[in-house]
């Protein structure tokens, strides 16, 4: 009971504080972008938390249980992903004055057709998390207030609707700043009560070896930060990072930046916020093995909160606060990317209506999405979290490949930044659709095709090279510099172009 007390406090009351903040989006401008007004600590709790989910948090516990340390390669990339956008992608995004995106392809060239195919490219990924956070946040307080799986979902899907369209980014933001803390906090001591439990550093060790030996599993391998081998190492950055540039949420907080500034450290500083939460979650995952071994069926949140549990309930509450505080964290903002992607890309008439109409639109929007997202998680049989979010990474990269040419590479041309996106986003899509299909084949004892043998084989052996973010990253690095290279840049119209966004 006291669990699940503090738990419902805690969503009560981060529910709360976000609504709040209706005030402060009075239109559309401070809904999407804070008018620009936000310091370099709400920027750096807004970035942490939108980065790093369920994923960084459980998934890593569950994973390290499973395969081993090398799974903390996901925190270096965490910060890698956020390093990236500040160094290179995020002032030029301020200074363009962006609310997506996907509107620097008409500020570079004035056709709507890349603007269109990025909006697509992004919201495959923002779809798959739209579903997948009231789907987590579902499966939580349904084994835990033994409730229906749909009421749940709901549930979930309500916390987030409620405080996105009502407090807009300023709401998120402030929200990000609580659930930073709760995260960072309650993992750590769940943590730190973990190891006095066990009775210190090198007892761990001894526990974590005679856990994997008594599981037939290899203790070299498992401690080791290469043990899946640099090609599992570098698809994971693949995935992780390459794609961070094009995901709209963080042109939201790089436009929301009340100096320029401010923007490289604040998301220097988001990087090394969000990658503490993978460490810690890591760490309690290495605890978790060594308590209850490997067999013990622990998997995703469970990893975390059964250590939790049996020190006692309230830390057990705090586990779980944490973990929620993980998922709401990058499912609110990135609700209201989606909601901003959607009206700004695919409805014109957007860009002509009175301010007071597009900040009812953008509410109206962010509810409809989260519904149906809730109806597509309430109704889906999802088999794997991890593989559905690398998809939705992989989507992602040709418009962050595409956007890095454009802004630091002044022959690149429309025409190259449109087939490459086509091409690598339709070829990610059938690589990952067809090895999904032999992957059935194989599960059900079939034959595949005799062409086909050595992809049946990556799947069996868990290969690195069948993650399509390979191939959605590899077609538009080659084809934007060949297609550029055929004729069509304009030369003078790119340099001014890069001298307004400050990258020439």
């Amino acid at each position: 009971m006291t669990s699940v007390l503090v738990i419902l406090a805690y969503l009560v009351g981060v529910t709360v504080v976000a609504s709040l903040y209706v005030r402060k989006s009075r239109d559309s401008e401070s809904w999407t972008v804070a008018s620009g007004q936000m310091g370099l600590i709400m920027v750096a709790a807004g970035v942490a938390g939108t980065r790093i989910g369920g994923v960084g948090t459980y998934g890593v516990a569950g994973d390290v249980m499973t395969s081993g340390l090398w799974n903390l390669w996901y925190a270096v990339n965490t910060f890698l992903a956020l390093a990236l956008v500040g160094l290179f992608f995020a002032r030029p995004y301020r200074r363009l004055k962006l609310h997506t995106v996907s509107e620097i392809f008409p500020r570079r060239f004035g056709a709507r057709r890349c603007q269109v195919l990025t909006s697509l490219c992004v919201q495959t990924e923002y779809l798959i998390v739209n579903i997948l956070e009231p789907y987590v946040i579902g499966s939580i307080l349904a084994a835990l207030l033994d409730i229906p799986f749909g009421v749940a979902v709901l549930i979930g899907a309500a916390i987030l609707i409620v405080a996105t369209s009502l407090g807009g980014l300023w709401g998120n933001t402030v929200a990000n700043i609580i659930h930073c803390a709760t995260i960072l906090g309650g993992l750590s001591i769940v943590g730190w009560l973990g190891l006095q439990r066990i009775g210190g550093w090198v007892e761990l060790q001894v526990a974590v070896d005679g856990a994997l030996a008594g599981g037939g599993l290899e203790p070299g391998r498992w401690w080791s930060f290469v043990g899946a081998g640099w090609g599992a190492v570098i698809a994971m950055f693949f995935s992780a990072t390459i794609h961070t540039p094009a995901a709209s949420v963080y042109v939201n907080f790089a436009s929301s930046a009340r100096s320029e500034r401010s923007i490289l450290p604040a998301f220097l500083l988001g990087g090394l916020i969000a990658a503490a939460m993978p460490l810690l979650a890591g760490w309690i995952g290495m605890q978790t093995l060594a308590v209850y071994g490997p067999s013990s069926g622990l998997r995703s949140y469970s990893a975390i909160t059964q250590l939790a549990v049996d020190i006692s309930p309230l830390i057990g509450g705090v586990a779980l606060a944490a973990v929620l505080a993980a998922v709401i964290s990058s499912g609110g903002p990135i609700l209201l990317a989606s909601a901003t992607l959607f009206l700004k890309d695919w409805v014109p008439a957007y860009d002509r209506m009175p301010g007071h109409a597009k900040l009812r639109a953008l509410r109206m929007t962010t509810v409809a999405i989260g519904l149906i997202a809730a109806l597509l998680a309430w109704q889906g049989q999802i088999s794997s979290i991890l593989d559905l979010l690398l998809l939705g990474f992989a989507m992602v990269v040709p418009p962050a490949v595409a956007i890095g040419y454009l802004l630091y590479w002044t022959r690149t041309t429309e025409r190259a930044c449109f087939w490459s996106m086509v091409v690598g986003y339709a070829g990610g899509l059938v690589w990952y659709l067809g090895f999904w299909w032999i992957e059935t084949l194989v599960e059900r004892g079939a034959a595949a095709p005799a062409l086909l043998e050595w992809a049946a084989r990556g799947v069996e052996q868990g290969r690195w090279w069948i993650d399509p973010s390979y191939v959605t990253t590899l077609i538009p690095l080659v084809l934007v510099p060949v297609i550029s290279l055929s004729g069509g840049s304009e030369p003078e119209e790119a340099a001014r172009f890069r001298r307004a966004a400050g990258t020439l």
